[in-house]
């Protein structure tokens, strides 16, 4: 769906440049924006780089297994429907720890490895349980202690002006998120039909 959209907007603004004849300023746009993509994901690829190196050190190191022992209690109450012991906790456990480390890139693969092992549990394979429901929402809005390497790229700005109110948002959605599926799964309209 997105590359229709994407391709209707290039048609729409190449039509327009015929139209206005301006294809010279459409053409000459298309270059500079190509050139200005090719630098943005240069300087995205160090940063990348960088926080995966350094989330690979934290799993090797065992920090990972640390923030996965202290957000255990935490999951099994978010989670009570998904065993303690389930492989599922632990691709959960570190997305969580790569969204609150500020690595989002590094952490949709282990989300996706989360929902995958949280459908292996679900008795209805074209219904959502409420465990994926919560894993959504907290993996959706997640928070974050370190500001993510992507942000720090592409603004420039120092981390340190924007830590605290990151974190701010970022806990406060994390919060009403979770308080809207937990809400939401007790309402008889969205509740698990067995």
């Amino acid at each position: 769906m997105l590359n229709y959209i994407w391709f209707g907007m290039m048609a729409i603004g190449l039509i327009a440049g015929v139209i206005t004849g301006n294809i010279d300023a459409v053409t000459q746009a298309a270059i500079d924006m190509a050139k200005t993509a090719v630098e943005i994901a240069i300087g995205l690829i160090g940063i990348m780089a960088l926080w995966l190196g350094i989330m690979k050190i934290a799993e090797e190191s065992g920090l990972i297994r640390l923030i996965a022992r202290g957000l255990r209690p935490v999951t099994i109450r978010l989670f009570p429907d998904v065993p303690p012991d389930h492989p599922a906790i632990g691709s959960i456990i570190l997305n969580m720890a790569a969204n609150i480390l500020g690595l989002g890139n590094a952490a949709t693969p282990l989300g996706l490895k989360a929902m995958e092992e949280l459908q292996e549990l679900n008795p209805k394979k074209d219904t959502a349980t409420n465990a994926m429901c919560t894993f959504l929402a907290i993996n959706t809005s997640s928070v974050q202690l370190i500001l993510p390497a992507t942000v720090v790229g592409l603004m420039g700005v120092a981390s340190n002006q924007i830590f605290i109110t990151t974190i701010i948002a970022t806990s406060l959605s994390t919060v009403a998120g979770i308080v809207a599926v937990k809400t939401m799964e007790k309402w008889k309209r969205y509740r698990e039909v067995s």
